[in-house]
């Protein structure tokens, strides 16, 4: 199959330090790679795949900005319309409305973001795009999508690393933002009486919740301040962490981090919001909480978190969480597609949920 894939203009592929979307759409791109797919890649002139690469900005164009966004996806989408693809695969909302302009090819669109009614209303507005929801949480939430499939991100698992014998500290990874609960998970290890590894930074729109209660917090002795990592620090870091914290304060449609760590047989101790109950095994590869007491008892020295089998949280995440089973999973909703874009009127195919 002949398969254009568009990313986003604001990170390369794979990322450098921070980008959830783009890392998803290298590791699919590998996936469909080895299962044989012809794959060409849209996306900025600093990334790197095994597929042939296409841009129209030689770097990333960081922060992101709707016109650039646009500026980008309509090129993509202009260039996907004479390749003779059999589907195109978007990563971007933009590109809905831009397949009117490619009609006779079928398109993708995965939802990387947590609900948002106006979006779920632009959605509507395309009955005949096949949607791709990242978690059935995420799903559950959508009602602008009449019909979705569920496909989990999945990660090469060779690139991580485990031990059995965990260091002394936690680790926070991901965006300084309220959402995702630094100033919590900083506030759970000091009262646990545990160092903290933290690794991320705040986003423009973060910036008073940064200065107000991140930077206080980076300053305190049990925390050791890392900044916007990438991979060589990521893996050590995630491999020699007791637990992972993530007590996020939002529904979050799926937290890459939480498989990252997982694949590094590193448990995670989170809040019950969005994907988490439907990504974590309780007890298994981590523990689920509903309060900051809770997740301080976790993490106690000697605590529940220091009885879980690093090695099994590993071999549970490698099975559930590998970028060829979701790379498996996208060619099966391709094929669904393209069977049904043959066959039936548009909005009237069925979609399997993986």
């Amino acid at each position: 199959m002949r398969i254009a894939m568009i990313s986003t203009p604001f990170v390369p592929v794979p990322p450098r330090h921070y980008g959830g979307t783009e890392l998803v759409v290298h590791e699919l791109v590998e996936g469909l790679l080895d299962r044989g797919h012809e794959v060409t890649l849209f996306a900025t002139g600093d990334s790197h795949s095994r597929a042939p690469l296409f841009s129209l900005y030689p770097s990333a164009q960081w922060p992101p900005g709707w016109f650039t966004d646009l500026n980008h996806t309509t090129w993509a989408m202009s260039q996907a319309a004479e390749g003779s693809y059999d589907v195109i695969h978007a990563h971007s909302a933009a590109a809905l409305a831009l397949q009117r302009f490619v009609p006779d090819t079928p398109l993708v669109y995965t939802l990387h973001h947590a609900h948002e009614p106006e979006m779920s209303a632009y959605y509507a507005q395309f009955p005949e795009v096949a949607f791709a929801a990242i978690s059935n949480d995420q799903c559950r939430r959508e009602g602008g999508v009449p019909r979705c499939a569920v496909i989990h991100h999945g990660l090469d698992p060779s690139r991580f690393q485990c031990t059995r014998r965990a260091a002394s500290y936690v680790c926070f990874v991901g965006r300084f933002a309220r959402e995702k609960g630094i100033h919590t998970a900083i506030d759970a290890a000091e009262l646990a009486g545990v160092p903290i590894r933290v690794a991320g930074e705040v986003h423009p729109r973060d910036r008073n919740f940064g200065h107000a209660e991140v930077e206080p917090r980076l300053a305190l002795p049990h925390v050791t301040y890392l900044g916007c990592i990438g991979s060589d620090q990521k893996v050590p870091l995630l491999r020699d962490a007791r637990a992972l914290l993530a007590p996020i304060d939002w529904n979050e449609p799926f937290g890459l981090v939480l498989i990252e760590a997982m694949l590094s047989g590193c448990p995670v101790v989170a809040f019950r919001r969005g994907s988490v109950p439907e990504l974590i095994e309780h007890g298994v590869t981590g523990l689920i909480v509903d309060s900051l007491e809770e997740m301080v008892r976790c993490i106690r020295p000697g605590g529940p978190v220091d009885q879980l089998d690093r090695q099994a949280i590993r071999t549970d995440a490698v099975a559930r969480f590998n970028h060829r089973r979701m790379a498996a999973e996208y060619e099966r909703l391709y094929d669904e597609v393209v069977a049904a874009d043959a066959t039936t009127p548009a909005g009237q195919w069925p979609i399997s949920a993986a």
